[in-house]
């Protein structure tokens, strides 16, 4: 409690019928001890006890002038500030304290009023919850971005660079006293979590699908939860395969994968054996072999290529399918949290 500052007024009033009255006023400065878990939509109830510790109920009595009632309207009508605190409500209470040298036959007197604040929090909510939630939602709706995309990464880091020097700014309007932890401070930690959660998301996905060309081939358990079950859940079910198909031109007929190799050593062989023997030398025959070999080595490039651009094509679909997914469950927690948030708010602002 701070001095007593307030002017000194030498005078008493006497009235007729032998009631002395002393209105001398006093400034009262005390210290209030605030929970501020609710912060900014915290109410503090705040208490001032009257009594006398020399003198006993015999000699000072002491009583409410005024209805409690009266006592609000009167002191709603002359606060003069409108600053970062609503009265709310006074309340009050009278005790009889027993002393230990006479017990209850002579006790003390005790006056107790209870002030409700609230803590007005539009400015809280403009300077801080608001910029957050949109910062929050843009890094929502980051996701709609390529995948693939390194701006899709770099776009998310700037994103929390921005969020960071966010908080440097606004600590100065955060209280930095009292026995628990705001609730604010938890909702702008989660925030900032969920946002480096993203990025490591999209770093994840981005290195899983451009290095997917040099992956080894997806294995079954992957392929059983992720692209089946997994897709079939976030609406990408895996795309069937389509066997490529080549025509033989010179036979006419139609095989799976099979090159003009075939067709030619078929008809290398169909000839008579003394024949084939005897034309053994001849440079058309050596120049078709070449040609023959040739033409197995490309077919083998272009199976190795298919094959390449299929294991490819399947890691491609996982990361679709993990991006997909974990950007349902990002907008899943960050739905139930700032739900649980606001409703611990709501109830703390009701009352």
């Amino acid at each position: 409690m701070d001095e007593n500052r307030a002017p000194i007024v030498p005078y008493v009033y006497i009235k007729h019928s032998g009631i002395v009255r002393d209105a001398n006023p006093v400034r009262v400065v005390s210290s209030c001890n605030l929970e501020i878990y609710t912060f900014p939509f915290d109410v503090q109830n705040c208490t001032f006890t009257f009594r006398s510790y020399i003198h006993h109920v015999s000699d000072i009595r002491i009583i409410l002038g005024k209805k409690v009632e009266d006592i609000l309207k009167r002191s709603i009508s002359v606060l003069s500030t409108e600053g970062e605190w609503e009265l709310m409500d006074i309340k009050s209470s009278k005790f009889k304290l027993s002393s230990f040298d006479q017990g209850e036959s002579n006790p003390y007197d005790e006056l107790c009023f209870y002030i409700i604040l609230r803590r007005r929090a539009t400015l809280y909510v403009v300077n801080l919850l608001i910029p957050s939630c949109f910062l929050i939602t843009v890094d929502l709706f980051s996701f709609l971005l390529p995948p693939q995309n390194v701006d899709r990464s770099s776009f998310k880091m700037t994103l929390i660079l921005g969020y960071s020097v966010f908080l440097l700014i606004i600590n100065n309007l955060l209280p930095v006293t009292g026995s628990t932890i705001p609730l604010i401070n938890v909702f702008f930690a989660i925030c900032l979590a969920l946002m480096v959660a993203s990025l490591l998301e999209t770093i994840l996905i981005t290195n899983l699908l451009v290095g997917s060309s040099n992956f080894h081939p997806v294995p079954g358990w992957v392929r059983v939860l992720i692209l089946r079950f997994m897709g079939t859940l976030v609406w990408l079910p895996q795309k069937s395969r389509e066997d490529k198909v080549i025509l033989n031109p010179v036979s006419r007929e139609t095989d799976v994968k099979v090159c003009p190799l075939v067709t030619v050593e078929r008809q290398v062989q169909t000839g008579e054996p003394g024949k084939m023997w005897a034309e053994a030398d001849d440079p058309a025959l050596a120049e078709l072999r070449k040609l023959g070999n040739e033409l197995q080595s490309i077919r083998l490039q272009v199976a190795q290529h298919v094959d390449g651009n299929q294991i490819s094509q399947d890691w491609m679909q996982v990361g679709y399918i993990l991006d997909r997914l974990l950007f349902g469950v990002y907008c899943i927690f960050i739905t139930f949290s700032f739900i649980v948030i606001l409703s611990i708010w709501s109830n703390s602002y009701k009352q």
